[in-house]
């Protein structure tokens, strides 16, 4: 729409004589965006993007659409009709014009007020599970009809689900899933990294553009799935994310890019895809044909104008090794090679447009998916990432207080205050960092970051995080969201972030204001559960009996190392993982009272476990260690 009507010269003299345009990118100004997207949804039926609102100089709309063509075509309005009928209307009627936008912008003010409370429970979880399982594709993986979007907070509710009730269906759907979406053209197999969705049901043909949160989502529930089944292709395909982010999205000051575009050339895919001809050119005709026939490779092809999208759908290499009696390594070996050669003339193209903003929310993201691939992979170069994301957040995406964060930086200039996706999706970041390293710093600053969230965006009336702080701009609305879409929403990941730190600190306040939300948000959530999967990972946290464990000693120890390397490989979402570090004791015990008294017995690493405020014996030996832990970790 933007090349067909706002770039053509018709349409712009038309809005230029009379109207006032206004372009707003939404992922800068996401509390515009949810507003009027929720005017869009209450006057067309639905919403979506591009969203074009009309409005009057008050800021009332009264007329809303999506996709308007230049003139009317398919069925749809043509923005020059619309705009001269808008322009007539005004003339003649703008007293009932804005009667109703006054009358609009009174009823979504009404709906945005309290509904009734209800209650949340375990119940609720299982009514979560049982739509999703009957969402679920048993053929290709992944939920609902095409188009098809990853959603990884619905794999990392599973997961827990199947930690709490052992039902195997929960961890089979995750495994399914992600196996098909490694497989099939939504994953770049070249240059590695996730599309943003699939435009069909099997995964192959995706919408090319590649977004920053959904890698940082994916590599999360890649490396949880791998916690849980150990199956190393899940943690391949985590690291292959990361090595995608640090390769292409990293800035030089550290913090990470926001999106790559899904065209190039004018040609959306144009970049990721190839015919049979070019591959064999390239390949040479033995590995070539090898090639193709193991990644779907046709001469008609399986994408548009004959082209091809690589992917594994229906092949395993594996079973294509045994079919053909090839050594399985010989032909890793090759395939590496191949996509090597490929990948490194694929590099010569014209690349798609890179979106260089950086975006606070989104590095939340990123960090917390770093941090979390350290602690089980034991990558400490990936720890360093996470760290320097930090530092460049706290630097350059906070106000001259240095305190208030900040949305947007982009050449040298942040702008924007933050909204709470930046302060809760930073604060997930911290505490992920914190569990890594054991820095109190990381912990001091998730402390001091839930404060100044709570200032900022609580709603000390009725419960809840508005979206935006008192501090911002007035606009029609002031609304909460809580709906876990393509994101998870900040009051999501505010409530499981805030209920790790009430269990590290031991501060109810955190747990009041939890429940709070739970009250406030019941309503909503108990009409259709599975539609806010990241906010019930904090009422599975809640409901779970309290845990921690602390591990005391020297840290250049081994025997400590090691048990904090056995302690962040265990899938244990519920538990929090405490090192008591001499060096900290006097200065940080009022950060960790939890662990106050759990020390190293006799200078030497001693490792305690305890749930339901009761310890159990502490253990100096890694192999008495490795058996309390196992039992921790395997609950069903």
């Amino acid at each position: 729409m933007e090349r067909e009507s706002f770039e053509d010269k018709d349409v712009a003299a038309l809005l230029n004589n009379y109207f006032v345009a206004v372009k707003v990118d939404r992922e800068e100004r996401p509390d515009v965006d949810h507003i009027y997207m929720t005017v869009c949804q209450a006057v067309a039926g639905q919403g979506g993007w591009p969203l074009t609102i009309v409005m009057t100089p008050d800021k009332k709309p009264f007329f809303a659409g999506t996709y308007l063509p230049k003139h009317a075509k398919w069925g749809r309005p043509g923005i020059m009709e619309v705009l001269a009928m808008l322009k007539e209307q005004w003339d003649s009627n703008r007293d009932k014009i804005e009667e109703i936008g006054a009358k609009l912008a009174l009823s979504l003010q009404q709906k945005t007020a309290r509904p009734e409370a209800g209650q949340l429970s375990h119940a609720t979880l299982e009514q979560a599970f049982t739509q999703l399982l009957n969402d679920f594709d048993p053929t290709h993986g992944g939920f609902g009809p095409a188009p098809k979007f990853p959603t990884p907070h619905n794999l990392l509710f599973l997961l827990r689900f199947w930690r709490r009730s052992g039902d195997k269906k929960a961890i089979a759907m995750v495994v399914k899933t992600l196996d098909a979406m490694s497989r099939g053209g939504i994953y770049d197999h070249l240059g590695y990294g996730f599309a943003r969705y699939s435009t069909d049901n099997r995964w192959l043909a995706p919408h090319f553009e590649k977004m920053l949160y959904d890698n940082a989502l994916l590599c999360y529930a890649y490396i949880e799935a791998y916690q849980c089944t150990g199956d190393s292709d899940l943690a391949r395909i985590s690291e292959e994310i990361i090595a995608y982010v640090l390769r292409d999205m990293a800035s030089t000051g550290g913090a990470f890019y926001s999106a790559e575009d899904a065209d190039s050339e004018g040609v959306e895919g144009k970049f990721y895809v190839w015919s049979r001809a070019e591959i064999l050119e390239i390949l040479g005709p033995e590995l070539g044909e090898l090639f193709v026939a193991v990644y779907d490779i046709t001469p008609g092809g399986n994408f548009e104008d004959g082209t091809n999208i690589l992917n594994l759908i229906t092949q395993d290499l594996y079973d294509y090794a045994a079919k053909h009696s090839l050594d399985i390594n010989d032909l890793e070996t090759k395939m590496s090679a191949a996509r090597e050669k490929l990948y490194q003339v694929r590099k010569q193209r014209v690349h798609p447009f890179k979106d260089d903003k950086i975006l606070t929310a989104w590095n939340g993201l990123m960090i917390a998916a770093l941090a979390k691939a350290a602690r089980v992979l034991q990558r400490d170069d990936y720890v360093q990432a996470a760290q320097r994301a930090v530092n460049f957040i706290f630097a350059k995406l906070t106000a001259e207080d240095g305190k208030r964060l900040l949305a947007r930086y982009r050449d040298g200039h942040a702008a924007y205050l933050g909204y709470i996706d930046d302060y809760a999706f930073l604060l997930w970041g911290l505490l992920e960092v914190y569990e890594t390293t054991f820095n109190p710093q990381y912990l001091r600053q998730a402390l001091e970051l839930s404060k100044e969230m709570i200032d900022l965006f609580w709603d000390k009336d009725d419960g809840g995080f508005y979206f935006t702080g008192h501090d911002g701009e007035e606009l029609l609305l002031r609304p909460k969201e809580i709906y876990d879409g393509a994101l998870p929403s900040g009051n999501s990941v505010a409530a499981l972030a805030l209920l790790k730190l009430a269990r590290l600190t031991e501060d109810d306040s955190y747990i009041s204001m939890v429940e709070s939300m739970f009250n406030r948000f019941s309503r909503e959530i108990a009409h259709y559960p599975r539609a806010y999967t990241y906010f019930l990972l904090a009422l599975d946290y809640y409901l779970s009996a309290p845990s921690h464990i602390v591990i005391a000693g020297d840290k250049r120890d081994s025997n400590v190392q090691a048990m904090l390397a056995m302690a962040g490989r265990k899938f244990m979402p519920e538990t929090a993982v405490i090192y008591n570090d001499p060096e900290y004791q006097t200065e940080n015990w009022e950060l960790l009272p939890v662990a106050s008294g759990q020390e190293a017995l006799g200078g030497k690493a001693t490792g305690y476990i305890c749930e339901n405020f009761t310890c159990q014996r502490p253990v100096q030996t890694l192999e008495e260690f490795e058996q309390l832990l196992n039992k921790e970790s395997v609950r069903q």
